[in-house]
């Protein structure tokens, strides 16, 4: 009479894991992710991090003074994507990397200095705490970058929404 119920409760416990197991080893996990940027492949912290205020994510633009065309045409199309937040602009901040301010940019942008090798004019979603999340791309052509930009502000919408309901 005993046996019965410890035999159920051992197949309880090992059913989930040998199911968990093979689905490792067979390779039935999902390829695809529902975010639109990629994942950095190693964590990247913005050194001396400071969050203004209460925002709980930042977009930055890898800006290096060698980068120009490309550059202002990702501020530019930065500054429709933080139109288009509407009301989630005061959750998000902007921030620039290794960008000298010898010219005219937005007082809007906080500025840092990072040493790692970043593309010229990606775009990036960094969290409250300055850990750099998703990477998105610059492409030469328009409608790509256009397609990227829309990723972005769905997977930031998607953040903010994640973090309001935590």
């Amino acid at each position: 009479m005993i046996q019965r119920p410890l035999g159920i409760f051992i197949v309880c416990c090992l059913v989930p894991l040998i199911l968990a197991y093979a689905a490792i080893k067979l390779d039935w996990l999902p390829q695809h992710t529902t975010n639109h940027g990629q994942f950095l492949p190693s964590e990247l912290r913005v050194p001396s991090w400071q969050s203004k205020g209460e925002q709980l994510w930042s977009i930055a633009i890898n800006a290096p003074d060698s980068c120009q065309s490309q550059c202002d045409v990702q501020f530019e199309a930065l500054e429709k994507l933080y139109i288009a937040l509407g009301k989630h602009q005061k959750d998000v901040s902007l921030v620039v990397f290794n960008r000298t301010f010898g010219e005219q940019i937005s007082p809007q942008y906080q500025s840092y200095t990072l040493h790692e090798k970043l593309p010229p004019a990606s775009l990036y979603l960094i969290d409250h705490r300055g850990l750099l999340v998703l990477q998105y791309a610059y492409f030469d052509d328009q409608d790509k970058n256009r397609i990227e930009q829309k990723g972005l502000i769905k997977d930031l919408k998607k953040l903010l929404k994640y973090a309001r309901s935590s």
